[in-house]
C-alpha cells in the first residue's frame, strides 16, 4: 500500500508513477478527497467527544451539589447520538479511503522501462547457447506422450482442462528438481519451508492480490481461506504485525508449495501441454530487507535464480519488465526467460521482484532502527527459484534427441536414481 503521508505531502510522486503505468489519476484525487473528508470528520468527532467529556463533568458536579441535571443529561443524550452517527460516517469514510488506496499500484523505480505492451520489456543479458538440432525438434507435448511422463487426457476426465497427471520418470524428474533447488538454497543460507497452501483473506490482501485480482484466485466457499498462487502469499505474512530487529535482516526464506491459478484471461493461450496449468509445484524465494539494502537484495535473488538455471545448462535471457507488464505490487521486476526450441521462443520461467514497503504496510511488518523514534516498514522481495512444470518443459525441449528421448541434465542425475535418459515407451 502507498504511504498515505507521502500521498498527502507529495502526491506528484505517486501521480508520476501512475502516468508511467498509463493508469487513471482520478483514483489518486479521489483518495486525497476522501482522506481530507476523513480528517475533517475525525477533527469534528474529537470536538464532540471533548464536549461530551465536559458535559459529563458538569453533570457530575450538578449531582454532587444536588442540583437539577436533567437539562444537561438531555444535552448529553443528543451529543451521544451525534457522536454515534459521526463515528459511523467516519468509519465509512476511512474504509472507502483505504479501499481506494489499496488499488493504487506501487511506485515504480526509475529504471523500469516505459511500455504499452509486454513486448516493450528490455532484454538486459543473454546466457548460454541455443541448442542446434539436426532434426526438427518436437514440442514437449509430443515428447511427454511418447515417453509416457504425463497424461493430460485422463486428467481432463478427473479435473478438467489445464490439469495433468505426472507419471513415471516425469515424477522422478520433478522430485529431482525439487531436491536440487532446495539443496542449493539451503547451502545459500535460506530457511527452508513448506508453507500452508491455504491463507486468510488478509494475507491475499497483504500480498497485493486483493482487491484487484479476485478472478485469478481459488476461494474456499464459506471459509476465510484462499488457495495460494505461490508461496509468496503465505511467506509475506510470516512476520505480519511483528517488529523485527535490524540486525536480523535480511531474513531469507524459500517455500516449496503447490500453486493454484484460475488462469483467468488465458483462454486460447498455451492450451496444450503443461506449460500453463491450474495446479503446479514451485519453489519460491522470499526476503525481508531493510530499505537501504533492498536493491542489493534484489540483485542477489536474481543471481541465485540465474545460477539455478545456469546449472541446468538452459539458455536464457534476463529482461527488465516494462511498465505495461510489471503488475501492481512490484517497484521493479526482472524475468528470466528460457529458450524453448519446440516453441522457438523465449518464455518466462522466473520472475524476481522488489515490492519495497508496499506489502509490509498492508501487513504491518516493521523493524527497529536505532536512528528512528518509531519502527520502520521493511522491504519485501520475492523471486521464483524453480517452477517445476515449466522447468520440465524447458528440459524436455532443450535436452531432446533425434530418437525422441530426453537426456537428464548432469546436475539432476544424482537425484534421479541412476537414470540419465528418459526413452520413449
Amino acid at each position: 500500500m502507498i504511504d498515505i503521508k507521502l500521498l498527502r505531502e507529495n502526491p506528484e510522486i505517486i501521480k508520476d508513477s501512475q502516468r508511467k503505468r498509463g493508469a487513471d489519476l482520478k483514483t489518486i484525487d479521489h483518495v486525497i478527497s476522501l482522506d481530507k473528508k476523513w480528517r475533517d470528520e475525525a477533527k469534528q468527532l474529537d470536538g464532540l467527544k471533548h464536549e461530551r467529556n465536559q458535559c459529563n463533568e458538569e453533570i457530575a458536579r450538578l449531582k454532587k451539589s444536588k442540583k437539577d441535571a436533567s437539562a444537561k443529561i438531555k444535552s448529553m443524550q443528543k451529543l451521544a447520538k451525534k457522536i454515534s452517527k459521526l463515528e459511523q460516517e467516519t468509519e465509512n469514510t476511512i474504509q472507502a479511503r483505504n479501499d481506494m488506496l489499496s488499488r493504487i499500484p506501487n511506485i515504480l523505480h526509475d529504471s523500469v522501462p516505459p511500455g504499452e505492451t509486454e513486448q516493450d520489456s528490455v532484454p538486459l543479458k543473454h546466457w548460454g547457447k541455443k541448442p542446434v538440432f539436426k532434426f526438427k525438434p518436437q514440442s514437449h507435448v509430443d515428447l511427454g506422450l511418447s515417453c509416457d511422463i504425463f497424461d493430460i487426457e485422463r486428467a481432463a476426465k478427473t479435473s478438467g482442462a489445464r490439469f495433468y497427471f505426472m507419471k513415471n520418470a516425469g515424477v522422478q524428474l520433478e522430485l529431482a528438481l525439487v531436491n536440487y533447488t532446495m539443496d542449493y538454497l539451503r547451502k545459500a543460507g535460506f530457511t527452508l519451508t513448506i508453507p500452508p497452501n491455504l491463507v486468510r483473506k488478509r494475507m491475499m490482501y497483504g500480498s497485493g492480490m486483493l482487491p484487484l485480482y479476485q478472478d485469478e484466485i481459488y476461494k474456499i466457499q464459506d471459509e476465510d481461506l484462499y488457495l495460494i498462487l505461490t508461496s509468496e502469499h503465505a511467506l509475506c505474512g510470516l512476520h505480519s504485525d511483528e517488529v523485527l530487529e535490524k540486525e536480523q535482516l535480511p531474513l531469507r526464506y524459500c517455500g516449496l508449495s503447490q500453486c493454484y491459478r484460475t488462469e483467468a484471461g488465458a483462454h486460447g493461450r498455451d492450451q496444450k501441454g503443461i506449460f500453463r496449468v491450474h495446479q503446479f509445484e514451485k519453489v519460491e524465494m522470499f526476503s525481508f530487507s531493510t530499505p537501504e539494502k533492498s536493491w542489493e537484495e534484489h540483485d542477489l535473488l536474481l543471481k541465485h535464480a540465474e545460477k539455478l538455471i545456469q546449472n541446468l545448462k538452459l539458455p536464457y535471457r534476463v529482461t527488465n519488465i516494462c511498465t505495461a507488464d510489471i503488475g501492481t505490487t512490484a517497484a521493479k521486476k526482472y524475468d528470466i526467460e528460457v529458450w524453448f526450441p519446440g516453441q522457438e521462443a523465449y518464455r518466462e520461467l522466473i520472475s524476481c521482484s522488489n515490492c519495497t514497503d508496499y506489502q509490509a504496510r498492508r501487513l504491518n511488518t516493521r523493524y527497529h532502527d536505532p536512528n528512528s523514534e518509531k519502527p520502520l516498514h521493511v522491504h519485501t522481495l520475492n523471486s521464483t527459484a524453480m517452477p517445476m512444470s515449466r522447468a520440465i518443459v524447458a528440459i524436455m525441449e532443450n535436452y531432446q534427441t533425434s530418437k525422441g528421448s530426453i537426456k537428464i541434465p548432469k546436475v539432476l542425475q544424482p537425484y534421479m536414481g541412476g537414470l540419465k535418459e528418459i526413452t520413449p515407451k
